[in-house]
């Protein structure tokens, strides 16, 4: 008699102890009775919870993706500005590579979401340590502290010429006091604390905002996954 499982309803091999596909635990009996009754058998293997991830192989499959979206999203890339899109996509791959040799064939959104947490931090570490090595060599070693400071100037003015348009438009005393307090946050900006201030908060931001997606990148994979192995009843 062909044996399937309660929950997806596809074929166990006898003597499974749970299903290959969703990893439901079977009951399994013997062949022989006793007094006309059949008896149980033991467990011989052990079902995997799909919410517990086993982090030897998770981590080993997130080093693999962490590794290419870390370069891709650093400032040594011309594809830079795609970071959010690497980030995501590598938590998705490591979510399917892991998924591929465990049991059961799929996990939960919750477990996805961890996975593609680590390899967020992996991939935002690699990411921002190559950014803050390529500013140190440019400015202390390529001595391109002048250019680099130029730019920096540029996009000051930039945001204040923005500013005072706005202002333009306020009474005479609201309009002096913007001016003061305008003048004040350019001579922040220009001095060597603000412009490396604008430039740690600049990678915080980022920092989260990948890590956001790649959380979101590892939920997605496994949701893929799980609606992909569920069968069609």
């Amino acid at each position: 008699m062909e044996i399937t499982c309660q929950r997806c309803h596809q074929t166990v091999e006898e003597g499974k102890a749970f299903c290959p596909s969703c990893g439901l635990p079977q009951l399994v009996y013997t062949a022989e009775t006793t007094e006309g009754q059949g008896q149980p058998e033991r467990w011989t293997e052990a079902a995997r919870d799909a919410s517990v991830v086993d982090w030897k192989p998770a981590i080993r499959a997130a080093i693999v993706f962490a590794v290419p979206a870390g370069l891709l999203s650093s400032g040594l890339s011309p594809l830079s500005f795609f970071g959010l899109f690497w980030m995501a996509a590598a938590a998705a791959w490591t979510v399917v590579v892991y998924v591929r040799g465990q049991h059961p064939a799929w996990i939960t959104t919750g477990a996805g979401a961890r996975i593609g947490l680590v390899t967020g931090l992996m991939a935002v570490w690699l990411a921002f340590s190559l950014s803050g090595g390529k500013l140190f060599v440019q400015r202390y070693m390529l001595h391109q502290a002048t250019q680099i400071d130029s730019e920096w100037a540029t996009l000051v003015t930039m945001s204040q010429q923005m500013t005072a348009q706005w202002s333009a438009s306020l009474s005479s005393a609201d309009a002096a006091q913007a001016q003061t307090l305008r003048k004040q946050m350019q001579d922040f900006m220009l001095s060597p604390w603000g412009h490396a201030g604008f430039e740690v908060f600049g990678f915080v931001f980022n920092a989260v905002l990948f890590l956001f997606f790649a959380v979101g990148g590892g939920a997605v994979g496994a949701r893929l996954i799980a609606r992909a192995r569920r069968p069609q009843l």
